[in-house]
C-alpha cells in the first residue's frame, strides 16, 4: 500500500471506524484513540497490507483495540465518565431513546454487541464480520441472533428500559 492508497483508506473508513469504536466504548476520546491506533498500525505495516484488504485489517485492528480498552476500563472507573442520572435526563421523566438503546447495547456480551454493530450499524456481511472478529460465519449469525433477541426482551416496555444498568 502506498501513501495515496493509505490516504484513500483514511477518507473512506475513518468515520465508519470511529462509529464502530464509539458505539462499543461510549467514550469519544477512547474511540478516537482506537481509530488513530488502527491507522497507525496499518501505516506501520503498509508494505505488507494489501490495499484491497485494508478495510478488514482496519476493523480487525480496531476490534482488538476495543477489547484492550474494555479490559483496561474494567480495572478502574474514571470519575469524569460518571454522570448522575438526574443530569443525564435533565429532569425529563424518560431518557432519550438513543440513551436507552445504548444502555441496552451495553448490557450485551462483547462478542454479540460487536457483531450486531458491525452488521446493523456498518452493514458488513457475515463473512466480513467473521474476518474482523475471528469468528466463523455461523458464530457471527448466532451472536447477532442472540443480541437481537436480548435487545428485543430488554426493549419491550419503557418502564423496564429506565432501570437498565450498563
Amino acid at each position: 500500500m502506498d501513501r495515496s492508497q493509505f490516504n484513500q483508506c483514511v477518507e473512506q473508513y475513518a468515520d465508519r471506524l470511529f462509529r464502530f469504536a464509539f458505539s462499543s466504548l461510549r467514550n469519544r476520546e477512547q474511540a478516537e484513540d482506537v481509530v488513530q491506533e488502527s491507522f497507525a498500525r496499518v501505516w506501520e505495516k503498509a508494505k505488507t497490507v494489501d490495499f484491497a484488504k485494508a478495510k478488514s485489517y482496519l476493523f480487525t485492528t480496531a476490534h482488538h483495540a476495543i477489547i484492550d480498552e474494555v479490559r483496561q476500563r474494567q480495572h478502574f472507573v474514571r470519575t469524569e465518565d460518571y454522570t448522575p442520572t438526574e443530569e443525564k435526563t435533565h429532569g425529563i421523566p424518560y431518557p432519550d431513546v438513543n440513551d436507552i438503546l445504548h444502555k441496552a447495547l451495553g448490557t450485551l456480551p462483547e462478542a454479540q454487541r460487536n457483531a450486531l454493530l458491525l452488521r446493523d450499524y456498518e452493514g458488513y456481511s457475515y463473512q466480513e464480520i467473521g474476518d474482523i472478529t475471528g469468528m466463523s460465519e455461523s458464530q457471527v449469525k448466532v451472536n447477532i441472533f442472540r443480541a437481537r433477541t436480548a435487545l428485543k426482551n430488554k426493549l419491550k416496555s419503557i418502564d423496564n428500559l429506565i432501570d437498565i444498568e450498563p
